[in-house]
């Protein structure tokens, strides 16, 4: 049986990177999609493991020849998810997750409309001002455009497969399981938790402008 393509969005500070950890490590058949950038290579790095090194001209020669699922850049360097890479592993049976933002998962849904689109959003707008402000990584002001940025891309969620709440870690991993096991459910959460996101919205805006 043939793999399927997972898309995972979220705000900052959501919970993507830790979700889709333990989602790989619990459950044999996932992995992480390896993407192709022209950024230069960094001490440690290997070709192949943690990206796919190319240059300038042969991403963009890709680009023209349509070999990305999606593409991006970012601070002068293109970043992409090769599509021929990702098609390959889901032959042999293997569900490839993305994580990649709102633009990025529009093109790749354009490309290959049976990709499950996920977003997952926070119980509400106060937990996720706390996660970010517990990081302990940012200034008050980053944090700021981190909540800016939450509010534009809420304005997309409704847009994708399932709206999923990330609160209790072992609850979303088993929700997005059963996704990938019957795609058609991830309508459910999507109207399931629509209502949640508006609410979020409304949090945010006042929150924004006390900030």
């Amino acid at each position: 049986m043939e793999g399927k393509l997972i898309v995972i969005s979220g705000f900052s500070g959501v919970g993507k990177g830790t979700v889709i950890h333990r989602l790989m490590e619990e459950n044999e058949g996932f992995a992480f999609s390896i993407s192709c950038t022209t950024r230069y290579r960094r001490e440690g790095e290997v070709d192949g493991r943690d990206y796919f090194f190319l240059s300038q001209e042969a991403f963009e020669d890709g680009i023209e020849r349509g070999r990305f699922l999606e593409y991006a850049r970012y601070s002068g360097n293109y970043y992409g998810t090769p599509a021929q890479y990702v098609f390959n592993q889901m032959k042999k049976g293997i569900h490839i997750v993305l994580d990649i933002e709102y633009q990025g998962a529009f093109q790749v849904k354009e490309k290959y409309p049976d990709a499950v689109m996920l977003f997952l959003i926070p119980p509400s707008a106060r937990v996720l001002v706390e996660r970010l402000v517990n990081r302990g990584t940012e200034t008050r002001e980053q944090i700021r455009s981190r909540l800016a940025q939450a509010l534009t891309e809420a304005d997309q969620a409704e847009q994708y497969d399932g709206i999923l709440v990330n609160d209790r870690l072992e609850q979303t991993l088993k929700e997005i399981l059963r996704v990938v096991e019957d795609p058609k459910c991830a309508a459910e959460f999507r109207k399931q938790n629509a209502g949640l996101v508006q609410e979020i919205k409304k949090d945010l805006n006042g929150i924004l402008k006390t900030w």
